[in-house]
Formats: structure tokens, C-alpha cells, sequence
């Protein structure tokens, strides 16, 4: 759920896939253009918002989310927003004072510095009792939903999308980039998204450096399992092995719709 910052710079070209060591049949202008547009197409993008959200919300309507705020005990207080901000990891800070710069005196610029001082604890000082009240009443305010969409671009999809069009892998790839960089964050740590990649990096290639999609996405799903059973919170493996293992199993590294997925125990379709 949760970055501690962005991860590289702004736009690089997509690298193109090379899915298979031999030479493979031209894909078909469908094919071609969807992986030219990547998880950045709008369409792919709104693909993706719902699969984080069934994970995240239980629910594929990702635009219900800008309200929701709760402690759900993983160690970071407050989840927040459509993409899990915590107010223990930094990224609900930074969300809150981007906020405050485009509009100054919002409902919860008052509560700035008490987010600078819970910053990398689970505290609620200084934010209780009426910040879920507030963050509520923020997210009915269009250029709070807008600063919301800003810092998951900033710091979680467009860094994620970034890296994978430059892994040289598709949709699905970048997908599974950015749902991780989502519940791990883009930190140091073993866990961390850029660890992961890189424990990945030491069982396969990516396809651009000639390696097999396919193999390489594989090698990258096994250590972010590695990464999940970690920690306690996010033990349950069920949004990689019943949702994203299912696609790349079937072969659709395009992400293309119907889709079919469990999470957590519960099924979920996108026609």
C-alpha cells in the first residue's frame, strides 16, 4: 500500500517485447497497438485501478475510494484513499500538502502537523478524534480527488509503468509492477519494489535483455510472495496466486478483457 517516494523521472519509450528467444509470428495490429499504449492507456489504466481495488476494497468500483480511511493494524495507521496513503509511510503527508498548495486552507491542512509527527509510526496523536470525519468531507471536494489521482501517478503508476516499459514487458508486466509498488512502496528494504525487481533479476531476464516474458514474470511474482509472507499483513498471497499467476498462465500479457480473477476468496469479472 504504501511508497515512500517516486521511483525514477517522467516518460521513457516503450521498449518492445521480446517474448521468446526465437523468432515469433508479427503480432496482430490489436496486439501491436496495446502494447505500444501500455498500462498508461486509459483503458488499461482503468483495467488496472479495479484489480487494485478488488484487492485493496473488496469492490471494483475504485471511485468509491476516495473517502475510505481506516487503521486496519498492519503497523502503518490510517489507509486512506484509492490507493492506500498511510499516515505512517509518508505518502499521506506528502498527498495532504500537495492538497494544501493547490487549495490552502482545506479541511485537512490543520492536520499537517500532526502527520509530520506520526510519520513512520502507527500513532494517531494529534489526529483523532475527527480526521476520518474530515478526510470524509475532503474527498466530496473534486481538487481533493484530483490531488488523490496526482500522487498515485506521481508516485506509484507512472514510476511503475516507467520501469516496466523499460524491462521491455507488456501490460500485465507493467500491471504487476505497479500493484506492487503499491503494497510495498519503492523504499530500501528487502520487501521494497526495487528489491523485489532485483531479486527477480537474479533468476531471469527481462525481455530487454533477451530474456523470456513470460519467465521473467514468473521469476518476479515468486519473490514478491517472498516479499508478502514477510509480513504478517500481507501474508494472504491469493491477489498474485488466483489473480495476476491466472492471467500470465493463460498468456495474456496484454491484459486483455473478459478478465476472471479471485481475491481473497472473492471473485470478480471484468467483461
Amino acid at each position: 500500500m504504501l511508497a515512500i517516494g517516486a521511483l525514477l523521472g517522467s516518460a521513457l519509450l516503450a521498449v518492445p517485447v521480446t517474448a521468446h528467444a526465437t523468432a515469433a509470428p508479427a503480432p496482430t495490429a490489436e496486439i501491436a497497438a496495446a502494447a505500444a499504449a501500455g498500462l498508461d492507456d486509459p483503458a488499461k489504466k482503468e483495467i488496472a485501478m479495479k484489480i487494485v481495488s478488488s484487492a485493496e476494497n473488496s469492490s471494483l468500483d475504485w471511485k468509491a475510494q476516495y473517502k475510505y480511511i481506516e487503521d486496519i493494524d498492519d503497523g502503518r495507521g490510517y489507509t486512506a484513499g484509492i490507493i492506500g496513503f498511510c499516515s505512517g509511510t509518508g505518502d499521506m503527508l506528502d498527498l495532504v500538502e500537495y492538497y494544501t498548495q493547490v487549495k490552502p486552507g482545506n479541511v485537512l491542512a490543520k492536520y499537517l502537523p500532526a502527520l509530520r509527527r506520526v510519520d513512520g509510526t502507527d500513532s494517531h496523536a494529534g489526529l483523532d478524534p475527527n480526521f476520518t470525519k474530515d478526510w470524509a468531507k475532503a474527498a466530496q471536494d473534486a481538487e481533493f480527488k484530483k490531488a488523490q489521482d496526482h500522487e498515485r501517478d506521481r508516485v506509484y503508476f507512472n514510476p511503475s509503468v516507467q520501469q516496466g516499459k523499460s524491462d521491455g514487458i507488456g501490460v500485465l508486466g507493467q500491471f504487476i509492477y505497479y500493484d506492487a509498488i503499491v503494497m510495498h512502496g519503492d523504499g530500501t528494504d528487502s520487501t521494497s519494489f526495487r528489491n523485489i525487481r532485483k531479486r527477480a533479476l537474479s533468476k531471469a531476464k527481462p525481455p530487454s535483455q533477451g530474456g523470456n516474458e513470460t519467465a521473467y514474470l514468473n521469476a518476479f511474482l515468486d519473490a514478491r510472495v517472498w516479499a508478502m509472507r514477510q509480513e504478517e499483513a500481507h501474508s494472504d498471497t491469493s491477489r498474485v496466486d488466483t489473480a495476476q499467476r491466472v492471467f500470465l498462465k493463460k498468456g495474456n500479457l496484454n491484459l486483455n478483457t473478459p478478465l476472471d480473477w479471485k481475491v481473497y476468496g472473492d471473485s470478480f469479472h471484468i467483461g
